[in-house]
């Protein structure tokens, strides 16, 4: 989901690994009410672009600001303006809908309603990434593309911070903002009990042409998993090494949700 703004972002990472060749990877899990880091494997430091992971925060955001009433409401209509560049996004859309598909326009159409004042202070307020909702240089547009391939950047180990202030509720919310955005994310409950909630991004870094490299896409899959009384934040990030077929956020969710049963039974 980088196009329209990949190359401008990258510009400002120069370090990272994809740029001497290298994949990057990262899983880290920690208990949501201690804050122990459990696991840490890989690069779990380097800050990239949410892409729709940040749907979680737009989610937070509506609902807390009133725009999003429940999961069916509102469901807005597709315009052709609309960035679509997924077919399946050229629909009416509902609250549910826009996280199942990661539905870019819907969440634009969220933030644009919030204001560029409102959505600086709901991303401070959550302490996210670098904070940085500027955009692509002299373009303007960070209040509907910041978080697409832009100026907006978190970790791994930052979206787990993050995480764990959502589960604890400690982000200065209305409980009706945590209540929705936990029901849209719910994935899935695994064979050992636990209930897993989460949601995925894609991406591509540029080519030479400036055109997103799939053959180094990425993929995210953050979020929490929930048994009895304990609740345990994680975020999955991978970069390929050659391009595939299906996009690179769901292979990262289903490749964690095969290894987290054991994962979690170990903690």
């Amino acid at each position: 989901m980088l196009a329209m703004a990949a190359l401008a972002s990258y510009a400002l990472q120069p370090a990272l690994a994809w740029h001497s060749g290298a994949a990057l990877h990262c899983l880290a899990l920690s208990d949501a009410a201690t804050g122990q880091a459990l696991l840490r494997q890989g690069q779990c430091n380097t800050r990239v672009t949410p892409a729709s992971t940040f749907n979680i925060a737009v989610s937070l955001m509506g609902y807390d600001s009133g725009i999003l009433k429940d999961e069916q409401t509102p469901r807005l209509p597709y315009h052709d303006s609309y960035a679509a560049w997924n077919p399946d996004w050229r629909t009416s859309t509902d609250p549910t809908e826009w996280i199942h598909k990661s539905v870019v326009w819907y969440a634009q159409q969220v933030t644009a309603q919030i204001g560029a004042a409102g959505f600086q202070r709901y991303v401070d307020g959550f302490g996210y990434g670098n904070r940085d909702v500027s955009g692509d240089p002299g373009q303007h547009n960070g209040l509907t593309m910041s978080w697409i391939g832009s100026s907006l950047q978190i970790s791994p180990e930052e979206q787990v911070a993050f995480l764990r202030r959502i589960v604890n509720r400690e982000l200065g919310l209305a409980p009706h903002a945590y209540d929705m955005t936990s029901r849209l994310l719910r994935v899935r409950t695994l064979a050992n009990g636990w209930t897993v909630y989460g949601k995925t991004g894609t991406g591509s870094p540029p080519g030479p042409d400036g055109k997103d490299d799939r053959s180094r896409a990425y993929g995210w899959f953050v979020g929490w998993a929930v048994k009895g009384n304990r609740t345990i934040v994680f975020a999955h990030f991978n970069q390929d090494r050659e391009e595939h077929e299906e996009a690179a956020g769901p292979r990262a969710r289903e490749a964690l949700l095969r290894e987290l049963p054991a994962r979690l039974d170990a903690l």
